[in-house]
């Protein structure tokens, strides 16, 4: 395992700590969870760890098997065609996603232990198909041949990473108290209002993915 492995990976884990959906769920609940915050926050952020470890493990241990399929599968004339015609439909369609805002209205109700999990897995789900860095590490670290001592604590270090932007937002909260109040309000607009944008810039990255990856079977 080389150094310049792990420094890729280390960088492409401080990529993904930009999530938005997370970054915006914690600045939300930090403006307006006075009650346990830490509590809920800490089983919110580990519960994104958890599902995003677990899928991560599964993605690399079919990894190799998949892409052997999918390469298989996708130079068929027909299916080229069909992937090539969603990749295109997609790419096109991103540049009309309505803009709309992002609402937090769903955070409101019952703020339980057993909602944060909730919570933290509907983030993993929404943002699982669209992180890029991390599926990018799995890769590198397939390609790499590490064994499996090897990769798991990576992996379990990359994910761990991914929540330490939320972690310092709420450590700063903590120290800085009201004078984080305007900042945390300006993020919590910020990503309220990326979301439709968020979407497009999605699905014109997976059409264009789709219309290369079919192009050379056409």
């Amino acid at each position: 395992m080389s150094t310049e492995l792990l420094w890729f990976i280390g960088g492409l884990s401080l990529l993904d700590t930009l999530s938005p959906a997370t970054l915006g769920v914690t600045v939300y609940l930090i403006l307006t969870e006075k009650n346990k915050l830490g509590s809920r926050l800490i089983i919110y952020l580990f519960t994104i760890v958890g599902c995003y470890f677990g899928a991560g493990v599964a993605i690399k241990l079919g990894f190799g098997f998949l892409f052997d399929l999918f390469s298989s599968f996708i130079q068929n004339r027909v299916v080229s065609w069909i992937i090539f015609s969603i990749g295109g439909i997609l790419f096109v369609w991103s540049f009309y996603v309505p803009k709309k805002k992002q609402t937090s209205g769903v955070l409101m109700k019952g703020r339980t232990k057993s909602s944060m999990v909730m919570l933290g897995v509907t983030t993993t789900i929404v943002e699982i198909g669209t992180a890029l860095p991390y599926f990018t590490a799995i890769a590198l670290m397939t390609n790499s041949a590490l064994v499996w001592y090897e990769w798991i604590p990576i992996l379990l270090a990359y994910n761990i990473i991914m929540i330490l932007l939320p972690i310092l937002l709420y450590a700063l909260y903590i120290w800085l108290e009201t004078r984080m109040q305007k900042p945390l309000e300006y993020l919590h607009r910020y990503f309220s209002k990326s979301s439709s944008s968020v979407v497009s810039w999605v699905m014109c990255i997976v059409g264009l993915v789709l219309i290369f990856y079919s192009v050379d079977y056409l």
